[in-house]
């Protein structure tokens, strides 16, 4: 049929076009579009790489160059030797480490045959309240006299009255020591009846000078504990864990020398017009003998003798540990119960001299060729590698030295002195040879480890001693 007048077209659809437009349509109402957010987020990270991409070595270099300058102020602020110890004393403060174990006296216990006991087995309190200093019944030992060798010995044929420059200059010997000749030190270790031997003390200019003041204190001490922290070297610890009878008969001596002075007064540890902090008399010895702060050590540790003339005993303490027990029981429990002039803690990590001596040279201890010097003679004098000696562990840790002030005893400490003078700092390396030149380990207690930790409460070193400046 037809429409006149009309201007429309008319179009005819199937049915199957009808349905893809409708598809089509449907299609593109479903799709979903992407939110601006995401757009926003990928176009900051963009954004971001490329700013990191222009600018990066300025990220890399400025922050290297804060660090360098910071480094270079901290290295401009070290102080020298030579500056004021007060400053050094205090960045050491700052370095230190807690004192956890500082004033406990709980005991130490091991096992033996499957029974749990006491490390150091003291006398009962009441005991020790009344223990007495035993009386001298004369002595069986095969030495009865020490004579010390000195720069106004008229019996010195050696000649070794008077030291080379040259000599002081390439040996640790020195006005103190002496210098002991090869030929004298084979001769000391002789057993006689009456012996004789360099002991320090050489001469009157020698160095380790005392106040009259100071000495007279010292020639009054019967039975004493000492220390020593030279070189501004460890605090100092009050002795704890003492009976009334120790209080009353027993001198504890600490030697200090002016910059270990200065460091503790820095630290509020001050002298009393006394003369004393807590217990320890403070004696400040002037014109160190040698550079290192260690030789300067072993004076006070081996040649008590020398410096108490009428003492009897003596303990020596390390500055690192702090003196927990009764010296008079300690006295009766290592000395007068087992009959022995010398006790002395066993090493705890070793048992032969030639492994300690490998051991001192990783640790950087010594150098290997000072090492290599002691060792050679040694083996030439017939040392032999054995790690016990008479059945004994001979290698021992030298921190707390208990003893008694005998002509055998004096003598070995000598003896022991001279060698580490003539070889290397290191004493455990050789006490056992002193030990097995003398022949005398039936008067020499060497303790277990665990009776030497029941002894004190161990800090540790503070901080490293300042080498003497000359």
């Amino acid at each position: 049929m037809s429409m006149a007048g009309s201007n429309g077209v008319s179009i005819s659809v199937s049915d199957e076009e009808e349905c893809d437009e409708l598809g089509r349509t449907r299609a593109r109402v479903r799709r979903k579009r992407k939110k601006p957010s995401y757009r926003a987020k990928s176009e900051l990270a963009q954004r971001v790489i490329r700013w990191l991409v222009k600018y990066w070595l300025f990220l890399v270099f400025v922050p290297a160059t804060v660090l360098l300058l910071y480094e270079a102020s901290r290295i401009g602020r070290k102080t020298s030797p030579e500056i004021d110890s007060k400053h050094s004393s205090e960045r050491a403060r700052v370095d230190r480490r807690p004192m956890t174990n500082l004033n406990r006296l709980d005991p130490k216990y091991r096992f033996v045959h499957g029974v749990r006991e006491r490390c150091l087995k003291l006398l009962p309190q009441e005991e020790l309240e009344h223990l007495d200093i035993p009386v001298d019944e004369g002595s069986t030992s095969p030495v009865n006299k020490v004579l010390y060798i000195s720069e106004r010995d008229s019996l010195d044929l050696e000649g070794s009255s008077t030291l080379s420059s040259q000599l002081t200059k390439t040996t640790r010997f020195n006005l103190f020591t002496g210098n002991q000749t090869l030929d004298q030190r084979e001769k000391s270790f002789k057993v006689n009846e009456t012996a004789m031997v360099h002991c320090g003390f050489y001469s009157d200019n020698g160095g380790f000078k005392i106040s009259n003041e100071d000495k007279n204190y010292m020639e009054r001490c019967e039975v004493v504990v000492s220390t020593c922290a030279f070189g501004g070297g460890d605090d100092l610890y009050q002795p704890i864990g003492m009976s009334g009878a120790s209080v009353r008969k027993v001198c504890f001596v600490a030697f200090w020398d002016d910059i270990t002075l200065s460091a503790q007064e820095y630290a509020r540890q001050t002298i009393g017009e006394d003369g004393f902090i807590g217990k320890w008399r403070i004696v400040v010895v002037k014109e160190l003998p040698f550079t290192d702060q260690r030789l300067n050590g072993k004076i006070p540790k081996m040649l008590s003798h020398r410096l108490f003339p009428h003492a009897k005993y003596s303990i020596w303490v390390d500055s690192k540990s702090q003196f927990r027990r009764d010296p008079l029981g300690v006295l009766e429990a290592l000395l007068w119960r087992s009959n022995s002039v010398l006790a002395i803690s066993e090493h705890g990590a070793r048992s032969s001299v030639y492994d300690e001596a490998k051991a001192v040279v990783n640790k950087n201890k010594a150098t290997p060729e000072e090492v290599e010097v002691q060792l050679t003679q040694y083996r030439y004098d017939g040392f032999p590698e054995d790690k016990r000696f008479n059945g004994k562990k001979a290698l021992a840790e030298a921190s707390v030295i208990v003893r008694e002030h005998t002509p055998l005893s004096n003598l070995f400490m000598c003896l022991w002195f001279n060698e580490v003078v003539r070889f290397t700092s290191r004493d455990q390396l050789s006490f056992p040879y002193v030990l097995w030149r003398l022949q005398v380990p039936q008067n020499i207690h060497l303790f277990p480890v665990c009776i030497r930790k029941d002894l004190v409460n161990s800090m540790g070193h503070i901080r490293k001693a300042r080498p003497l400046i000359r």
